[in-house]
């Protein structure tokens, strides 16, 4: 077993580690390093009722006493990592040890290089401090834009909405959430924006901005010129690899590990947003960006570094997305091709859609049909596929096919 555990990060992952450590009875010496000024808390919340609610700090993940005997060092930064000696430099100036160094880096905004990041206006998410800044933001003003179809840049533009905001949102794909979800879903998802009061620009093209005293002024593409008050940019995110580069480590889309989150150097691990690994039910590589993923793998890993009989890896997926009073929740990948069918839900607008891959069921998209959900991310778990007219009949519950 390691006598001496750092974690790199202050996400899920790094927090659900350092929680399945000291579970399974680990008493060696642990330390979480995080850039960020609080303990580890929830992400989700940040794009959504955080920036509604008057709260001071985030909600945490676990509370301080959670911890245990583990050292939380916090306003911190990895520098340097030190393979052969396996040590590590803080921004600090001080060096610490290891036997085993977990990189749980996450992710960062993927950001716009033709705007300078000091315009007053511009706002983009990924840390609670990001939240803080665009809240105290939205109290001042009347109009929002926002700069991205996917999951963060639809969150805020819904929450947006919901205060009373003018809201517009530019997309220069044909829908919305179009690398994520089926047509199907988008159409519903456009559907709730427009209802709530949201305006919708697809197919936009590639945008230029006018800038004026430290802010941006408008926002044009090939057919408009819009005026910008507030300006969110959700246009994605790129993994944090920098660390893992620097020393070596071979980085693709994320830092690839194996199955057990071990990288080629035996003492270095990754887990979370910022890890490429292999997935066994698709026989190929990804990476993933979402809460389950992290805290599964992060379990993994506490399996592999207490030496408890570790398994490779191979939680199935989920996802989930509040937007308004539409909850969108998936369980599964989607294949790149395959058929689906619509199981329709008890009351109107509540509906999945489920995926099949050559007569396999593979995937299901539920909308305000949480009981489907779940269902169905047991039923996939189980590997069992019933035939594909009961699965769409309304009249029989998924939970009876388990």
């Amino acid at each position: 077993m390691h006598k001496n555990i750092l974690i790199v990060g202050g996400g899920h992952a790094a927090s659900q580690l350092c929680g399945s450590l000291l579970e399974g009875g680990y008493t060696g010496a642990l330390t979480l390093i995080s850039e960020e000024a609080c303990l580890p808390y929830h992400r989700p919340p940040l794009s959504k009722a955080y920036l509604s609610e008057d709260k001071v700090g985030p909600p945490l993940l676990r509370p301080a006493s959670a911890y245990g005997h583990a050292q939380i060092l916090l306003n911190t930064r990895v520098t340097a990592i030190d393979r052969t000696q396996r040590e590590v430099t803080l921004s600090t100036g001080e060096r610490l040890p290891y036997d085993a160094l977990v990189l749980a880096t996450g992710t960062r905004a993927r950001k716009l290089p033709d705007l300078p990041d000091t315009l007053d206006n511009v706002h983009y998410l990924r840390t609670h401090a990001d939240a803080e800044r665009l809240r105290d933001a939205f109290t001042k003003a009347s109009s929002l834009t926002v700069l991205g179809g996917g999951f963060i840049g639809l969150e805020i533009a819904a929450t947006g909405a919901k205060l009373g905001k003018r809201v517009e949102v530019f997309e220069n794909a044909q829908r919305l959430l179009a690398r994520a979800v089926s047509p199907e879903i988008s159409e519903t998802v456009a559907e709730n924006l427009v209802q709530a009061g949201v305006a919708l620009n697809l197919d936009c093209g590639p945008v230029t901005f006018d800038v004026a005293d430290q802010r941006v002024t408008a926002l044009n593409t090939v057919k408009q010129q819009h005026p910008v008050e507030l300006l969110v940019v959700g246009i994605g995110a790129v993994p944090e690899v920098s660390l893992a580069q620097a020393i070596g480590l071979t980085c693709e889309n994320g830092i690839r590990v194996d199955s057990h989150m071990r990288t080629e150097d035996p003492a270095i691990f990754a887990i979370g947003d910022c890890a490429h690994f292999p997935y066994a039910a698709w026989n190929r590589p990804m990476r993933l960006e979402s809460v389950q993923n992290a805290n599964d793998q992060a379990r993994t890993l506490a399996a592999v570094l207490l030496d408890q009989d570790p398994q490779p890896y191979a939680a199935l997926p989920w996802f989930w997305s509040d937007q308004g009073s539409l909850r969108l929740q998936i369980a599964g990948l989607m294949p790149a091709q395959g058929e689906r069918l619509i199981r329709p839900g008890p009351k109107p607008g509540n509906f999945s859609i489920l995926h099949f891959d050559q007569d396999r069921l593979v995937c299901v998209e539920s909308i305000n049909a949480p009981l489907d959900h779940i269902a169905a991310r047991k039923l996939l778990l189980k590997d069992s596929h019933p035939e594909k007219a009961v699965l769409v009949d309304p009249a029989i519950h998924l939970k009876t096919h388990l």
